[in-house]
């Protein structure tokens, strides 16, 4: 199997497909002012597409994939497309990140396909302040959902938790605590200045990691590392007794560019080789005009190449440079 570097000698393994642009919530801080603006049917890769395009990134060196959305469960026979990237050969990771909502049935479907490692977006433990944070009332969908895929047998099972001032920074001890009794990894992310602020501005929600940290009793920073089965950007530890990990992404006050490993193939086709970048690259249009295994992989292999050495999101505006609101990039 290949190996993709970038120009900066970082290895490129992990491609996170966007399957949708549809969710079922409404999060505040993921939708944009004016409301979604969904991708019209014809323009969204169809399964087989998806297909050979991560076969051509599995060729060029990607190793593990993570199907996200918007909602991936939302997609009509998801399970399918699942077991077929579950049967790539030399594919050696396939997760899935959802919000939760659907999860509860489909989980023992979604292990039965390949599906091993799962992402729970969770924001609060607290039904009136999910609804707020949301739109919808089904906190015990996403509660009921996580334990299912525990039952199943998903693991590990990673709950992100984006922490926002004065709306969840005081449950940060109360969700981390979840990994005392559970082997979840309960990771808190740091506000970004995407583009949905329909209930308040990025400085003021802004919590930075080392502000997070410290609102967690008990917990020692100096033993705060990478795990060596996480594949992401999270700083891990273990709570006295836990049998999970509580874990920090910074996004703004941490960059992790220089161990970044990922590309993002959006729902619509086009590459991204930064989240925090409007640069895309195309890759549908070879897709539907018969172009060869060969000169697909050579496409992320361009992508790979024009990877930037990080994102400048504390030196302008990081609204003007997702370029999309983030259901439609895929998180």
């Amino acid at each position: 199997m290949s190996q993709l570097l970038d120009t900066y000698g970082r290895s490129i393994d992990y491609l996170r497909i966007s399957i949708t642009d549809h969710c079922n919530l409404n999060c505040f801080y993921c939708t944009p002012f004016g409301g979604r603006s969904m991708f019209p049917h014809a323009e969204i890769l169809s399964y087989e597409e998806i297909i050979k395009a991560t076969e051509a990134a599995v060729l060029a060196g990607i190793s593990k994939v993570r199907i996200t959305g918007g909602e991936p469960l939302l997609r009509r026979e998801m399970i399918r497309l699942c077991r077929m990237l579950a049967n790539i050969q030399d594919l050696k990771s396939l997760a899935l990140t959802t919000n939760g909502i659907l999860l509860e049935e489909m989980a023992e479907p979604l292990f039965d396909a390949g599906i091993r490692r799962i992402n729970v977006s969770l924001d609060t433990l607290k039904p009136e302040r999910f609804r707020k944070i949301t739109g919808s009332d089904l906190l015990s969908r996403v509660l009921a959902g996580i334990k299912k895929a525990e039952e199943v047998g998903l693991h590990p099972i990673k709950i992100n938790t984006v922490v926002m001032r004065g709306i969840n920074d005081d449950e940060v001890e109360d969700l981390a605590c979840l990994t005392l009794k559970k082997p979840y990894h309960v990771r808190f992310i740091e506000l970004m200045p995407t583009d949905g602020w329909a209930n308040g501005d990025h400085e003021s929600l802004f919590v930075p990691v080392k502000e997070i940290v410290k609102l967690i009793k008990h917990i020692d920073e100096s033993r705060l590392g990478p795990a060596a089965d996480s594949f992401g950007p999270a700083r891990l530890c273990t709570l006295p007794g836990g049998k999970g990990k509580v874990g920090f992404i910074a996004p703004m006050t941490r960059h992790f560019c220089g161990s970044c490993n990922r590309l993002r193939l959006t729902a619509d086709g086009k590459l991204r080789t930064c989240l925090f970048s409007k640069e895309e690259i195309d890759i549908k249009g070879p897709l539907r005009s018969g172009a060869s295994m060969e000169e697909l992989a050579g496409i992320f292999r361009t992508a790979a190449d024009g990877k930037p050495a990080g994102h400048y999101l504390q030196k302008t505006d990081g609204r003007k440079m997702f370029g999309r609101a983030m259901h439609a990039i895929g998180g």
